[in-house]
């Protein structure tokens, strides 16, 4: 083999060990990735989604045609996870991770929840893999959302709302959960158990049924428990006066929130607290 033939592949061999070493580049993603995670009642809910922007264009009836599947959002299909069943607008929705597919209409939409999450956008999609179709109200906003958004807001001990949120238009869906009688379920059963509970866990259980308005003769009870083996617990004392106000015992209520008072007398915010108490009692 001759000298140039040799330079040549000298040269072939140099310059694929340099193609060979892959370079590695980062750009900017048109509709960037977002995790969402937020946890309601008892339940924890995951939402993966991409987010593309208006840009100036027409979005719903004219790039996201009325009455065709879209992936509600932009890349992979959108993705959401509940770890407890939960309700969509009413419809029942087993615990577990779906794809989040609608079909948008100028007022009304049809959320889709469907069982297979490993689609690219809606490529693929078969309406045999629906579990469920959900009809949503559209409303019209008065400012466009350049990015488009996901939210779970309005949250309660049992519900939330799924907003769906583009360019001037806004999807909600109501979010339930059962939440309480799963709650009160577990509280029971520590109650029952044997052995001595912490204060806190006295409180807690207490505060719970309170502000549900759930086992409140129980409740009393159960306070009456701490109260014995913690006298000097104020904030629990005054978590009894509060049960028996709602159990319509006003005089025990008054009674129970002086003593709370009087045990930790060098917190002015418990002295506050039953203060309010007694007074709403007076009315």
């Amino acid at each position: 083999m001759n000298r140039p033939c040799l330079c040549f592949l000298s040269a072939l061999t140099l310059t694929a060990g340099l193609f060979a070493q892959d370079p590695k580049i980062q750009l900017p993603k048109l509709s960037p990735t977002v995790t969402v995670k937020q946890n309601v009642g008892l339940t924890d809910i995951d939402l993966v989604y991409s987010r593309p922007g208006v840009k100036g264009r027409e979005i719903f009836g004219k790039m996201i045609p009325f009455g065709s599947v879209w992936r509600t959002g932009a890349n992979a299909s959108t993705k959401i996870s509940f770890s407890t069943p939960v309700k969509l607008n009413g419809s029942e929705i087993p615990a577990g991770a779906y794809a989040l597919y609608t079909i948008p209409g100028e007022r009304e939409w049809t959320i889709i929840v469907y069982k297979d999450t490993s689609l690219w956008g809606a490529f693929g999609y078969d309406q045999k893999n629906d579990l469920v179709r959900i009809p949503a109200t559209a409303v019209k906003l008065a400012d466009s959302v350049e990015t488009f958004t996901i939210d779970i807001n309005d949250i309660r001990t049992e519900s939330a709302t799924l907003n769906l949120i583009w360019d001037k238009t806004k999807v909600p869906v109501k979010l339930e959960f059962e939440t309480v009688n799963k709650a009160l379920a577990q509280v029971e059963s520590a109650m029952a158990a044997p052995g001595q509970k912490p204060g806190d866990f006295y409180y807690d259980a207490l505060e719970f049924c309170l502000i549900n308005g759930v086992a409140l003769q129980k409740a009393a009870a159960w306070a009456d428990q701490a109260i014995a083996q913690y006298p000097k617990a104020g904030w629990i004392i005054h978590e009894k006066a509060g049960i028996l106000a709602k159990l319509g015992d006003k005089a025990g209520a008054i009674a129970a929130a002086k003593l709370s008072s009087a045990t930790n007398s060098a917190d002015g915010g418990l002295a506050q607290a039953n203060e309010a108490l007694v007074a709403s009692l007076n009315q």
